[in-house]
């Protein structure tokens, strides 16, 4: 056995051992209200202030629009991340706030609240199980679906794995747009089908009101930007959260929920700003082991828990421009891989 299987084994058995013990510890990290509403406030206030000075410059000022929604996008991010929370009942301890606080940011991030809360919770429940993909996670085939795979089937899932496609153009359709209308999963679900419609409603009413009041190309001028830089910045933390070289997938049988938490979730390095802005959504191998910690306070949980170090994959900024090229779990050798050593002459 090589080295790298012998290390990858190791932080296996490691995560499965340690796994329900740092869950049981990270379970005392809960949320503390006043740092909740600190964050929601000093978060959503100057989220609000940017929007309205950039209202302002888009008519004849468009250029500094442009400018301030790099900030303005960042704390979109952020405000997402809330709402995350809010979905994992973590950022307030009553269910009730944290809805009530979901729903509301959802006006600003486009995101069903209670439909994505359940997408999500189903993507905590299989991350890295081969046998239930398909809920809240990246679309990944196998090495052996791929080949098995028709020749326009080939194709399409190669354009959907190019990062100018997922990214570029992917994620902005699929928070403006897409997220509109509701898919096959939310049909079948009440709560989550009244979600898709009546966030749709109100978004047609804000944003309305908003565009009788300032003007369509103001409104849109203003807000368009702001919605597609944060997509970008979103799908990019989302997509290497997960994928990676060292990424874990199991067949059901053989999956285990620490395991996939700790080995199969990264831990996305950045620099402190960019930390700060995706609200410690890095930390992901954190969150995945107890999805009931805020966000402020996954640090804290790294910082008691020495026994991560060497086990959860560290990926930074820099790294992570890497992890696009793979795109295939290739089931022998245990790691994903990129179509060039599947079809090395149609790379």
């Amino acid at each position: 056995m090589n080295a790298s299987r012998q290390t990858g084994d190791h932080a296996t058995s490691s995560a499965v051992a340690l796994g329900p013990i740092l869950s049981r510890r990270f379970t005392t990290y809960g949320a503390d209200t006043r740092r909740s509403i600190f964050q929601l406030v000093t978060t959503a206030t100057p989220f609000l202030a940017l929007l309205a000075v950039m209202g302002w410059a888009s008519n004849g000022y468009f250029w500094l629009t442009l400018l301030l929604a790099i900030p303005a996008a960042g704390l979109l991010v952020r405000l997402f991340i809330i709402q995350h929370d809010c979905g994992h009942s973590s950022f307030f301890r009553s269910r009730a706030a944290n809805d009530l606080v979901g729903r509301a940011l959802s006006l600003l991030t486009l995101t069903p609240y209670d439909s994505w809360k359940r997408s999500h919770a189903a993507h905590h429940a299989s991350t890295g199980n081969l046998d239930r993909r398909g809920r809240g996670d990246v679309e990944t085939m196998t090495v052996a679906e791929y080949q098995a795979s028709s020749p326009l089937r080939k194709l399409a899932y190669r354009l959907f794995r190019n990062p100018l496609v997922m990214v570029m153009l992917g994620a902005p359709i699929n928070f403006i747009l897409l997220q509109r209308f509701p898919n096959s999963h939310e049909l079948r679900n009440r709560r989550s089908l009244q979600s898709v419609l009546l966030l749709d409603l109100a978004l047609l009413l804000g944003f309305g009101l908003l565009s009788y009041l300032f003007g369509t190309l103001t409104v849109l001028g203003t807000y368009l930007p702001v919605m597609i830089m944060a997509s970008w910045a979103g799908n990019w933390l989302f997509y290497v959260q997960h994928q990676f070289e060292d990424a874990h997938w199991e067949r059901d049988g053989d999956w285990n929920f620490h395991e996939a938490a700790v080995v199969g979730s990264s831990y996305f390095k950045l620099p402190p700003v960019l930390q700060w802005f995706s609200g410690n959504i890095g930390l992901h191998h954190v969150h995945h082991l107890c999805s009931r910690v805020p966000n402020y306070r996954l640090q804290a949980c790294l910082a008691a828990a020495p026994e991560l170090a060497g086990i959860a994959k560290v990926i930074t900024l820099r790294e992570s421009l890497r992890c696009w090229r793979l795109a295939l779990w290739d089931e022998q050798r245990g790691r994903l891989v990129g179509f060039r050593e599947v079809e090395p002459r149609l790379a």
